[in-house]
């Protein structure tokens, strides 16, 4: 079964234009072209990452954060009680007032002492701030590093300024080294936040209007919502890597990292109560999202994503409408994220 799947997987009629083979993709004539089995080394890469995550976390991110005035506040941990921890796990973290005269009674103490249990074990769940600064400032050095290093690999490139130039000679366009590792470290990127989410901060699921509120009741469909993400960003770099649609993937995650790493700015001194700053970097931010994901991303990505290819083969394999439409419903959620940042802005503008 599983050699008939893989069979199936790698049909070349998905993957590539008509009357092409995965024997024409052998590197030959000084031409190199992605190999599938290449991005095994995402894997170790990720863990090499963690290990820059975490020295630059504890050397460079703490002597920062407390540059800035941020604290690191230390908890009253609880007494340990394996009645109570079970309940609190399995239960309900906000027991009720009879519920904790039962608990009271199971555990031989006073009512006075179970909510206090409680109130101590609930504040052991939120983060400190200098953990979230922390993880912030992490994103922001990725974001920031990932912005510079594909301006740089970008700039001199044709289809960077001429976006029909990605169609060119398809699919027989030679792999870069630039666009080697810009891929393989973006890869690893979301990987290495997969390997994390059960230790990171648990971002709130709740951030939008009211009627989805339904969609995210609890902190559990919150962190499944993030596998959710992280598997889809590397599912997607993956298959253009794949079908070496490598010029556009390129320019797909050049677009997508020069914006957030101001958001992540506008975290940080959030974080450490720099409020004016904050504004203007989130303002700053604000018209760059604009600019990247509601203008060119559908306008100049898309365009050549979904019009382009047109004029080059009259026959779409099934890859284009597979990447297409993963590439619509991202457009989808750039359209609602800029609809949450329009409201804050609004916010901000008119109710100060």
């Amino acid at each position: 079964i599983l050699k008939t799947l893989n069979r199936w997987f790698w049909w070349e009629n998905i993957w590539m234009p008509i009357n092409c083979t995965w024997a024409d993709f052998v590197d030959r004539d000084g031409l190199v072209f992605p190999k599938p089995q290449e991005l095994y080394a995402t894997i170790p890469y990720a863990f090499v990452l963690l290990i820059i995550r975490f020295l630059s976390e504890r050397y460079v991110a703490i002597p920062l954060a407390k540059a800035l005035g941020i604290k690191n506040v230390r908890r009253v941990k609880p007494q340990p009680n394996p009645v109570l921890e079970s309940y609190f796990r399995e239960c309900s973290r906000h027991p009720s007032q009879s519920e904790i005269q039962g608990l009271a009674k199971k555990c031989n103490c006073t009512v006075h002492l179970v909510e206090k249990w409680f109130r101590r074990r609930r504040n052991m769940e939120i983060p400190t701030v200098l953990r979230k600064f922390q993880e912030a400032f992490w994103r922001f050095s990725f974001y920031l590093t990932s912005s510079i290093v594909g301006f740089i690999f970008l700039y001199d490139k044709p289809w960077f300024h001429d976006i029909w130039q990605t169609w060119v000679g398809y699919p027989f366009q030679t792999l870069l080294p630039s666009q080697y590792w810009y891929y393989m470290l973006e890869i690893g990127f979301y990987w290495s936040l997969l390997f994390t989410l059960g230790i990171d901060n648990k971002r709130k699921a709740r951030a939008g209007p009211a009627w989805l509120y339904p969609f995210f009741p609890s902190p559990h469909q919150d962190f499944m919502a993030h596998v959710v993400h992280h598997l889809a960003a590397i599912g997607l770099m993956s298959g253009s890597w794949c079908g070496n649609y490598v010029r556009l993937g390129t320019l797909v995650i050049f677009v997508h990292d020069t914006a957030d790493f101001w958001l992540e700015a506008a975290k940080m001194f959030n974080y450490a109560r720099w409020e004016k700053t904050c504004n203007i970097l989130f303002i700053i931010f604000s018209i760059t999202f604009f600019i990247t994901r509601i203008i060119l991303f559908p306008f100049w990505i898309l365009r050549a994503t979904l019009y382009q290819p047109t004029y080059y083969s009259t026959t779409p394999v099934i890859a284009y409408f597979l990447f297409n439409g993963m590439l619509l419903v991202l457009q989808g959620l750039h359209l609602y994220w800029g609809y949450l940042v329009f409201k804050i802005l609004r916010r901000f503008v008119f109710l100060k």
